[in-house]
């Protein structure tokens, strides 16, 4: 679909549930629900644990299903707020009016996908305080199938492919709900659902859950609310933002959410115990793998922006233009990336100790931040001021996240990991320059085919990872400084 009108429609309709897929699945419900569950699973009594589930289960069930028929029917609403230039034009018969039409529709489509996500992310937690991490890690994989899949078998018999890849999108949500039952089922915490709003364990998961739906989900509020501003802008903002975020989400999902997964019941158990020394080590091993990951990460998608871009999307309809827009604001989106993963791993120190107020003035503050910032980087810089507001918001909430565990007393920057982040810093930097000096400029990776292509990223990045590694060794850096004690 390159990033013409029918990808910004579909990438528009694909991140509302992706929205609710941060939301729920790594947000706000495993905030809330891990930490009382880590309760009752540490008093012995699995009876009272399974209690718990079932009561958790059913109300969830109740409320989910309502909300789900709500945005189902409702779609052409849900469209007007967060596509409010399209919506803009249909009433006034512009050219974005079918934008507006095709988007509601596919809304319909995908927004049954919060039903499905929300029970996988119940079962994620349980499986996760449980200790088992790898189902719940690997499930969300089952989405990026079926969208393969659709791509591949339902879209070319459409007139319209993105009606196809929405499709996908729901599949996906149903082979995740249908992959975990098995592995509940072997640890014997398949209960039957049943309502309880009133029960003592639901009332203690709302009551943390309701200020961490906004608190843990900042940055993905920014990120909808650039979309609504894009919707006012040229055709292509929404993909292009679209298109770079994907690549931002790669080492997002895979490091920063896979080490907050990680230390979130580590954490939870440590604060039940009453261990404060080995709660702040947990944090401080947190942040320096954050470290040791996202600074490479992050220079890689700044250096290396274009190549990958066109390696992975310059086909079809992606045309080189393309490549040099969205470059742009995968530039602007890259240098926040190490924000957005130290919020993952700072965010649950406030979780686990099942205070979710604070981090809820901080991510108003981020919000309001960010509007500000909208609206004066949009104005200058377009979709490239959209990406880079949505990335210093994250730098004022991951700031206003330390310093609150700062204050607290709860946690602070061990004189290791700060003298560890400057040799972490350093490796980066080396492995930038020498990524530089041996990369073609973008004319010449234009005229090289896909094959040339892909081999001079792979080198590239295969030189990339040995020069940071053999430098960050060359500066001290020692698997000891990697261990959790």
């Amino acid at each position: 679909m390159g990033a013409g009108a029918a990808a910004d429609v579909f990438f528009f309709a694909n991140r509302i549930p992706n929205f609710l897929r941060r939301l729920f699945a790594e947000g706000a419900f495993s905030q809330a629900f891990v930490p009382v569950l880590t309760e009752y699973h540490a008093s012995g009594d699995m009876d009272k644990t399974r209690q718990l589930i079932a009561k958790v289960s059913g109300t969830l069930g109740v409320l989910v299903t309502i909300v789900t028929l709500l945005g189902v029917l409702g779609s052409g609403v849900v469209t007007a707020i967060f596509g409010a230039g399209w919506f803009m034009d249909w009433l006034h018969d512009g050219p974005k009016a079918e934008k507006f039409v095709l988007a509601s529709f596919l809304l319909k489509i995908t927004f049954p996908y919060l039903w499905f996500v929300t029970f996988v992310a119940l079962s994620g937690a349980i499986l996760n305080t449980l200790g088992k991490f790898a189902v719940s890690s690997f499930t969300p994989v089952f989405l990026n199938i079926m969208m393969i899949l659709a791509a591949l078998y339902i879209s070319p018999n459409l007139e319209q492919p993105e009606v196809g890849l929405a499709i996908g999108v729901f599949l996906g949500g149903l082979a995740q709900f249908l992959f975990q039952i098995p592995f509940l089922l072997k640890q014997k915490v398949i209960v039957r659902p049943q309502w309880g709003w009133n029960d003592p364990g639901v009332k203690k998961i709302r009551t943390l859950m309701i200020p961490a739906l906004f608190g843990v989900s900042v940055s993905q509020i920014n990120l909808l609310f650039d979309s609504a501003v894009a919707s006012f802008l040229a055709t292509g903002s929404i993909s292009y933002l679209y298109y770079s975020d994907r690549l931002l989400e790669f080492p997002l999902g895979l490091f920063g959410i896979a080490i907050a997964t990680v230390i979130l019941p580590a954490l939870s158990r440590k604060h039940v115990d009453a261990e404060s020394d080995g709660f702040s080590k947990t944090m401080d091993w947190g942040v320096r793998m954050v470290l040791l990951l996202g600074v490479p990460a992050m220079c890689g998608l700044i250096v290396l922006a274009k190549p990958m871009l066109m390696v992975l999307f310059m086909r079809g309809e992606f045309s080189s233009t393309d490549v040099q827009n969205a470059s742009l604001s995968l530039f602007a989106y890259a240098t926040g990336l190490l924000n957005f993963m130290l919020i993952k791993v700072l965010a649950p120190g406030y979780y686990s100790r099942q205070d979710t107020k604070t981090p809820v003035r901080y991510g108003i503050i981020a919000m309001l931040t960010n509007i500000v910032f909208n609206a004066i980087f949009a104005y200058f810089f377009g979709y490239v001021g959209l990406a880079l507001a949505t990335s210093l918001s994250a730098l004022v909430n991951m700031g206003l996240l330390y310093r609150g565990l700062h204050i607290a007393n709860v946690y602070r920057l061990s004189k290791e990991t700060i003298v560890f982040a400057v040799k972490i810093s350093l490796a980066g930097g080396l492995m930038v320059a020498v990524i530089n000096w041996q990369m073609a400029d973008f004319a010449t990776w234009l005229t090289w085919s896909i094959s040339q292509r892909t081999m001079w990223l792979g080198g590239l990045i295969g030189l990339g990872a040995a020069v940071y590694l053999v430098s960050a060794t060359l500066f001290g850096v020692r698997l000891k400084h990697l261990k959790a004690d």
